[in-house]
């Protein structure tokens, strides 16, 4: 009795090839698996794992995010610059961008590719815009000593002081940069290759891969017939909600591969998100990945963050934005990031903090008010102290006359 009576359906003729054995590398390609190479990684691939996704979005939301202000230093101080430069930096930077819209790009650009560029529109010896360019298009190349910038479709090239350049990791020539995801591509190719293998799982109504045991027809063709009838009697199955079908005497399908809950793959799956945040030096808490996240420390995450990762990269685009800006010899202009707000842990410990500061001189209170986007009060721009702070031993004459009454003694 042949497979399609068994299954219920019509026998049909075929050509069988018997010179191909079993053992071919054709077999397992015959049953539906495939080889076991991973999943080519690229910036776009790399994006539809969610903790690359994120990784990416939180970074270049959060450094855009951050407010960017243009000072001159003026006596001892310095003061807020309130037009120009700064409207480039905080409110547009040319027609067509928002000032957080083009500093988002530049840090998509340099957590997904390896490099964020934007060219610095000049008219004479003023700054009239700042457009964000396509790193893919852009190649930097040395000329006689100098660094220019030559962008696809453009005859002349721009130099480098007139191109803003924020590279992931430079390479050793001084030119190329890495990708973040380039660097974590085996990281990031395991974890989408593991998805891909779920979705296939459950695509499949959760049924693994699977062998057939027992007498096989020989050749490819017959073997191909015969991984269709099963394929199609499991598929019946399914639609008609019967677990059961049918198989002929003395075959068996038993599971090949590894099972996702013996494999554990929901454990493995956690741990590419934990290898991916160590990419881009993210505590895995910013990744939604609480698995080691508590009540106590989740708050010190955020000050790590801010400390060891949010401040280097504001550095850096700081100091660029200062050389490409003003010049390696600025003189009194400068943009600097306001951290302060990233800063701030809860409300208790704010307010203590601002009241330690104004106690001891350290803050005026309308400088503590503006921490917390309050506006100033009438006599809030001094500087006070505590009054009742006074040299050791400058009340020893008031504590004997106080020792002479006996404690407990009424007068």
């Amino acid at each position: 009795m042949g497979w399609r009576d068994w299954l219920g359906r019509e026998t049909r003729a075929s050509i069988e090839n018997p010179t191909i054995p079993v053992s071919s590398e054709n077999f397992l390609a015959f049953f539906g698996v495939q080889s076991g190479n991973l999943p080519a990684v690229t910036i776009d691939s790399a994006l539809t794992v969610p903790a690359v996704s994120a990784a990416v979005t939180f970074l270049s939301s959060s450094m855009a995010n951050l407010p960017l202000h243009a000072y001159r230093t003026k006596g001892d101080g310095a003061e807020r610059i309130r037009s120009g430069i700064q409207r480039l930096l905080n409110e547009a930077p040319n027609p067509e961008w928002t000032s957080f819209g083009w500093r988002k790009y530049m840090w998509q650009q340099v957590f997904t590719g390896g490099r964020g560029v934007s060219w610095i529109e000049r008219s004479g010896a003023n700054i009239v815009g700042i457009w964000p360019m396509d790193p893919a298009a852009t190649t930097v190349k040395r000329v006689e000593g100098r660094k220019f910038y030559a962008v696809a479709g453009k005859a002349a090239a721009y130099p480098a002081a007139d191109v803003i350049d924020i590279p992931y990791l430079l390479k050793r020539d001084q030119l190329g940069s890495y990708s973040p995801i380039i660097n974590g591509a085996k990281a990031i190719a395991l974890a989408l290759a593991m998805g891909d293998y779920a979705g296939d799982f459950f695509a499949g109504g959760g049924v693994p891969p699977l062998a057939l045991s027992g007498p096989l027809p020989q050749g490819a063709d017959a073997m191909k017939r015969a991984m269709g009838d099963i394929h199609r009697a499991i598929e019946a199955a399914k639609a008609s909600r019967k677990p059961v079908f049918p198989m002929p005497p003395g075959h068996e399908l038993k599971q090949v591969g590894f099972d996702p809950a013996k494999g554990q793959m929901t454990e493995a799956r956690r741990f590419q998100v934990e290898e991916i945040a160590r990419v881009y030096n993210l505590p895995p808490v910013f990744l939604q990945d609480l698995t080691h996240g508590t009540f106590s420390n989740t708050e010190q995450q955020d000050l790590h963050l801010v400390k060891h990762l949010i401040a280097q990269w504001a550095k850096a685009f700081e100091e660029e934005l200062n050389l490409k800006l003003f010049g390696p010899r600025g003189g009194a202009r400068y943009v600097e990031h306001n951290l302060d707000g990233l800063m701030r842990g809860d409300f208790a410990a704010r307010m203590a903090g601002l009241a330690q500061g104004i106690q001891n001189a350290i803050l005026t209170p309308d400088e503590a008010r503006a921490l917390e986007n309050r506006p100033p009060r009438p006599q809030g721009d001094q500087l006070y102290i505590q009054g009742a702070t006074v040299p050791l031993g400058s009340n020893a004459a008031s504590a004997g006359d106080a020792a002479a009454v006996p404690n407990g003694d009424t007068v």
